[in-house]
């Protein structure tokens, strides 16, 4: 067994119907009702009011730790180096070592996710490339991370940007549900680049659901929240999780990072806890 942590993604309760609300209160919300459970690490995402030495003392009021954060590029930025590394700089005085690296949701891709929709935009590898520099330059390591509706879904188009930007500057951070959502079988796509993977997003999906919503050419928002429940707990849909795990090498340490975006359980600490249990009985309570 690789030598990893699991930590959790607080989605549940920053992500609501009118988007994010990022805010200390609804983090202490979250951190209260978290260390109830067996969950340390937390997704870094300090909030606009707190500096990384803030949020680190937030955090820690509640038992809990920082696990690796994620930086969205913005193709039409024009300080994207510059944004890439503060961002780095306030995940390395953090504690991490590692960040997820992704580029934003799309309009289109919004529209007709998980297909690839309209192809690979000019100029995504460029960004990344330069935005996985930049972070390198932190000493922090960006980690690929392909996401449902952002410019980077579909299995064509991770293997381009995994093959064109050296591996000296970005490694792969895989998210189990987004990869089977695009119609990728995640533990055959992160065995071919394992040696890469430095930190992972463990995810859920109804896979009929996920079809469902690509016949009826629903939204990204359609199939997630409103009319398809794509998304679940670990354990509760079809991807075969403990294969993708079972691809991580033995010198894997980092962080698997567990991801419900939208709960399936009645409510957000239900959800936490199904999370838990399907981690504690395949993986043990050592990992958290």
């Amino acid at each position: 067994m690789a030598n990893f942590r699991v930590g959790l993604n607080p989605l549940p309760w920053v992500l609501g119907a009118d988007g994010f609300n990022l805010t200390e209160p609804v983090l202490r919300t979250a951190f209260a009702e978290i260390r109830t459970t067996p969950f340390r690490g937390i997704h870094a995402d300090p909030p606009p009011s707190l500096d990384a030495a803030g949020y680190r003392a937030l955090l820690a009021e509640y038992g809990l730790e920082p696990a690796p954060g994620y930086f969205s590029v913005d193709l039409n930025a024009g300080n994207l180096t510059e944004t890439a590394k503060r961002h780095a700089a306030i995940q390395a005085e953090l504690g991490n070592t590692e960040v997820f690296l992704a580029t934003g949701l799309t309009t289109e891709r919004i529209a007709h996710p998980s297909i690839g929709y309209g192809g690979l935009l000019p100029g995504v590898i460029d960004a990344i490339g330069a935005a996985a520099e930049a972070i390198t330059s932190e000493g922090v390591t960006p980690a690929l991370h392909p996401h449902v509706g952002s410019s980077i879904e579909i299995e064509s188009e991770i293997r381009a940007v995994l093959d064109a930007v050296p591996a000296s500057i970005l490694a792969f951070g895989p998210d189990t549900g987004h990869l089977a959502w695009a119609g990728i079988t995640p533990a055959t796509l992160m065995s071919q680049y394992a040696d890469r993977i430095v930190a992972a997003h463990l995810k859920d999906v109804h896979l009929g659901q996920a079809q469902a919503a690509r016949d009826a050419d629903a939204t990204y928002f359609d199939a997630t929240v409103t009319k398809f429940t794509v998304w679940t707990e670990p354990g509760r849909g079809d991807v075969d999780l403990p294969a993708a795990i079972a691809t991580l090498p033995e010198s894997f340490n980092g962080w698997i990072v567990v991801e419900v975006d939208v709960p399936e359980a009645d409510t957000n600490l239900a959800s936490t806890e199904l999370s838990a249990e399907w981690v504690t009985g395949h993986l043990g309570t050592a990992v958290f």
